[in-house]
């Protein structure tokens, strides 16, 4: 079975073709500000990115008829269970209706569509556990008031495909376990993941759980009132501030966690101090997971960028190892959490969803 998965982002598209789950090919394709400012949104660069991405294919002897099956990264449309989702035409409705806002990813859908009806068979267009996944439980949606309830934005496409890994290496039924799931990235998410539903998370987004790289997660509530209206910052440099420059960028003015651990080896006890301070956290909202879950845990799923560090994800060990047996899974592998969703879907482990 070969599947083209795509991924768009503000200025690259990540493609890659599969044999069954192997990667065969795999291209990162720049966009210059310069092409993308003559599209006055981002959904008119469809076309443009469409041809990019035959002629990248073309030139490496990939055929869109040799395909069967085209995966896209999901937008942002109407909140839906997880899972695989057939792109039809309501979908593309929404996407173009920009439901929930202007988005890269919102071009995964319509390139998936465009590109199979492009290759002259019926090739199937799919997308897998978009963002917007909601299957919070109704009592993880309250706030403390009406006004703003807790919604779910998070990494579902990574967290969905590692917990799926996860149980069948271990010859297990993802939709008879409770996992607490840890993407360690940019921004951090901790779901709890329960006979195959993600029923409660953080919004990693824009203010909720820890803090990570380069976000302030939860902050102390009447402070951000009173900072709001100090007259001293504008409501975008706020949210600079929330999402982009806090968390280790707002402590120590980096984002690499490899550079923090040289920092820590090399005698600063304040970066040492920082980063623990992000574990405390992390390991603080895998308690709560756990409480959740009446203490029924069978696993915490450790992945994303920063599971690479060692010295985080030993922290995170040491104190909630207690909770449950710990699995690591480092990195994001964006690309090949699409393919594997499409492969299961047709091969018949997973459903194939219809987005109504």
């Amino acid at each position: 079975m070969r599947i083209l998965a795509i991924n768009p982002g503000s200025t690259s598209t990540k493609i890659a073709v599969f044999n069954n789950i192997e990667d065969i090919f795999t291209k990162t394709l720049r966009h210059s500000v310069d092409e993308l400012a003559e599209f006055p949104r981002i959904i008119n660069q469809y076309e443009f990115r469409k041809r990019i991405i035959i002629n990248s294919l073309e030139n490496a002897s990939i055929q869109l008829n040799s395909l069967d099956a085209i995966v896209g990264r999901g937008g942002l449309i109407k909140p839906i269970p997880g899972g695989v989702y057939r792109v039809n035409d309501l979908m593309i409705e929404d996407i173009r209706k920009e439901l929930l806002g202007e988005h890269a990813s919102n071009l995964g859908a319509i390139l998936a569509k465009e590109l199979a009806e492009e290759s002259g068979k019926k090739i199937g267009a799919f997308i897998v556990d978009p963002v917007v996944v909601d299957e919070m439980h109704d009592l993880a949606r309250f706030s403390g008031h009406p006004e703003l309830p807790r919604i779910s934005i998070f990494h579902a496409l990574n967290q969905k495909a590692v917990s799926r890994r996860f149980a069948r290496e271990k010859k297990l039924d993802y939709n008879n376990l409770n996992l607490i799931v840890v993407h360690l990235g940019g921004g951090i998410t901790v779901g709890v993941h329960k006979n195959g539903k993600v029923i409660d998370v953080n919004n990693g987004l824009d203010g909720d759980g820890p803090f990570s790289a380069e976000r302030t997660g939860s902050l102390p509530v009447g402070a951000l009132v009173r900072l709001c209206f100090s007259g001293k910052y504008e409501i975008n440099e706020i949210r600079k501030m929330i999402t982009g420059k806090g968390g280790l960028v707002a402590y120590l003015n980096t984002n690499n966690a490899f550079e923090i651990e040289e920092r820590i080896r090399s005698g600063d006890k304040y970066a040492e101090t920082v980063f623990q301070a992000m574990e405390y956290q992390i390991s603080k909202e895998i308690g709560a997971c756990a409480a959740v879950l009446n203490g029924d845990v069978d696993a915490i799923l450790i992945t994303g960028g920063l599971a690479n560090s060692s010295l985080l994800v030993n922290w995170i060990k040491k104190r909630t190892s207690f909770i449950a047996p710990i699995y690591v899974y480092p990195g994001e592998d964006e690309m090949k959490a699409l393919a594997e969703g499409v492969y299961y879907a047709l091969t018949g482990e997973i459903p194939i969803n219809e987005y109504k």
